[in-house]
């Protein structure tokens, strides 16, 4: 199945399987350079000062940078070296790991879900499940060798990180701080590497298209030579220029219900270009299954009635999955009827 990668040949035409219909193309003339996005110094000694940082990027983004994070740089380095060696491999050890089934908890695929697509993503990806690590490592890429070790320690700080900025996010909503942690339950963890190969017609496709995370929250790890992710704003594209050492965050769809619509769930899509492949580390927190989400009874009120219903992470995941990825926003598909 390697012939189904795009990252094993080299390519001097993009496949038209690949190329979007006119008025749904990146436009990239029209994208905006690096527009005040929000950048929060988590070393700030004044928590008060970063909560409301927080809270401020949260409204106006659902998306921020964080610098002096407290993920040390060599780990960081390290899971972005074994993740270009990993797409190195040849492509008979990629086939062996390859699949299209959503289902399986660890897969090298491309595009996003092409079991459904009619047109895919200039995008190869290896897709993990990382809680608890125990229980999932030993079915990860044993090639190359140094690839279990480095990804597990990696893991572990981003879920750490996850859980830190919870509390902030908790508190900038005037709720308890472990409020977020709690509610959400036993959280499982999951990662996406994501390889954009060099392309030959970048303005005619997407790494992937205009979509929000069906998750809760999103730390990211982008590649700090090559810019490709960009948020809406506004109505604009907004690129976003990687810092160095920096992660970007993104809120995903629980929190924006769970903020009952507050905070936003960022649209965000990955461009790519012709001169260099790009790389970047998605990790994503995601609630316990079988526990009831929904807005905060803290933040209902008869003024700020709920707007969404209540409904299990399962049942969100499954809608989410059954869709296009750059389909309405999923939570649409829960809003209450007032």
């Amino acid at each position: 199945m390697a012939e189904q990668l795009i990252s094993t040949t080299v390519h001097e035409k993009l496949p038209d399987n690949y190329v979007r219909a006119e008025a749904e193309r990146p436009r990239l003339e029209e994208v905006v350079a690096d527009a005040d996005i929000p950048v929060v110094d988590l070393a700030n000694p004044d928590r008060a000062e970063v909560v409301a940082q927080i809270g401020a990027a949260c409204r106006s983004h659902g998306f921020f940078q964080v610098l002096n994070h407290g993920l040390p740089v060599e780990v960081m380095r390290a899971a972005m070296a074994v993740a270009h060696e990993f797409f190195r491999l040849s492509p008979e050890e990629k086939a062996k790991l390859y699949s299209d089934d959503p289902a399986k908890k660890m897969r090298l695929s491309t595009s996003f879900n092409v079991r459904k697509e009619t047109v895919h993503n200039w995008r190869d990806y290896l897709r993990l499940h990382c809680y608890p690590l125990e229980q999932f490592v030993p079915d990860w890429p044993a090639n190359p060798p140094p690839f279990r070790d480095t990804m597990s320690e990696y893991c572990k700080e981003v879920r750490d990180l996850g859980f830190r900025l919870y509390a902030a996010i908790s508190e900038s909503l005037g709720l308890d701080k472990d409020y977020i942690k709690k509610v959400l339950g036993e959280q499982e963890q999951h990662m996406a590497v994501n390889f954009y190969p060099k392309c030959p017609s970048p303005e005619l496709t997407y790494g992937l298209p205009a979509h929000t995370d069906p998750n809760a929250l999103t730390i990211l790890l982008m590649d700090e030579q090559v810019a490709g992710l960009q948020v809406l704003k506004e109505g604009k594209w907004i690129a976003v220029n990687p810092r160095p050492n920096a992660l970007v965050i993104n809120l995903g769809d629980q929190l924006q219900a769970l903020s009952n619509g507050r905070y936003k769930s960022v649209w965000h899509r990955a461009v790519v270009n012709s001169d260099r492949a790009r790389m970047s580390i998605a990790s994503f927190l995601c609630p316990c299954n079988s526990v009831t989400l929904g807005p905060a009874e803290k933040l209902i009120g008869e003024e700020t009635p709920a707007v969404y219903r209540n409904y299990t992470y399962d049942e969100y995941y499954k809608k989410f999955w059954s869709r296009n990825l750059d389909q309405e926003h999923c939570l649409e598909l829960f809003r209450t009827k007032l």
